[in-house]
């Protein structure tokens, strides 16, 4: 259990896509917490692979081990071999799938990333391809890619293409004072905030609701219930026109969010 002064939430849905054609959920999220700091990681599976909903769960899992068991042998999260030992920490998980599984697995693990680490003294933000973060209230969107390919790490031992994990921000611990790390869904939900629910006559709001609002962080399903609300399909019957009148989900894509926010009070 993390000693750090925060409150984390945590949500995903399915994207109404992916609903339609009978594909997964291809993101994931992981939390790890100890004496030495929180880990946070999402990441987004390659949607055109079977099985990339399996690489993104082992990947955020992954991360989040080797980057607390990195910190608990004393390394230093601004140093500048935290993010390339983490990459080779995850490359090697990987390697080691494909010796034993055989090479075609390399395929299943193409996902992008967005990560944090956070210290008693800093604060890392990283990422491999697309997705979104958020420090502070200032929201930054990764990609779009050239032909919405984004760089995946697998291509190290696929390609062997130097994909690095990139650092997005470094900055002291005691000036973060809410964080966000989501996929590329997330960016889909930037534009919608004068969108209206699709079953109430309701505005979706502003992102910051995530970060601002005190039900995200006190009941841990509500982040979930949030974006599901976001993507339910609405039915009505139009009895004049003798059919059904239906509003599809707001969110087209996987969507998935982790929010980190400062204790009121606590420095």
């Amino acid at each position: 259990m993390s000693t750090l002064p925060f409150d984390v939430a945590v949500g995903s849905v399915q994207g109404r896509e992916h609903a339609r054609s009978g594909r997964n959920n291809q993101d994931a999220a992981c939390v790890r917490a100890s004496e030495h700091g929180l880990v946070l990681v999402v990441a987004d599976g390659c949607g055109s692979q079977p099985c990339s909903e399996l690489g993104a769960q082992l990947g955020v899992r992954r991360l989040a081990q080797a980057a607390q068991a990195r910190l608990a042998r004393g390394e230093a999260v601004e140093g500048d071999g935290f993010l390339p030992g983490l990459r080779e920490d995850l490359l090697g998980l990987m390697d080691g799938l494909a010796s034993a599984l055989g090479r075609e697995v390399l395929g299943d693990l193409l996902f992008t990333v967005v990560g944090a680490v956070v210290t008693p003294a800093h604060t890392r933000i990283f990422s491999s391809g697309d997705g979104v973060w958020m420090l502070n209230g200032e929201v930054h969107a990764l990609g779009p890619f050239p032909g919405n390919a984004p760089p995946y790490l697998a291509y190290a031992l696929l390609r062997g293409e130097d994909v690095p994990l990139v650092s997005r921000a470094l900055v002291p611990t005691g000036d973060v004072q809410a964080l966000m790390l989501g996929t590329d869904g997330v960016g889909d939900l930037l534009g919608l905030a004068r969108a209206r629910l699709p079953e109430r006559d309701e505005a979706v709001g502003p992102l910051s609701r995530f970060w601002t609002e005190d039900r995200y962080f006190t009941n841990p399903d509500a982040v979930r219930r949030r974006l599901a609300q976001l993507n339910r399909e609405s039915v009505r019957a139009d009895f004049a026109e003798r059919r059904l009148s239906r509003t599809p989900g707001l969110l087209t894509d996987d969507t998935t969010l982790v929010v980190l926010r400062r204790r009121m009070g606590r420095a």
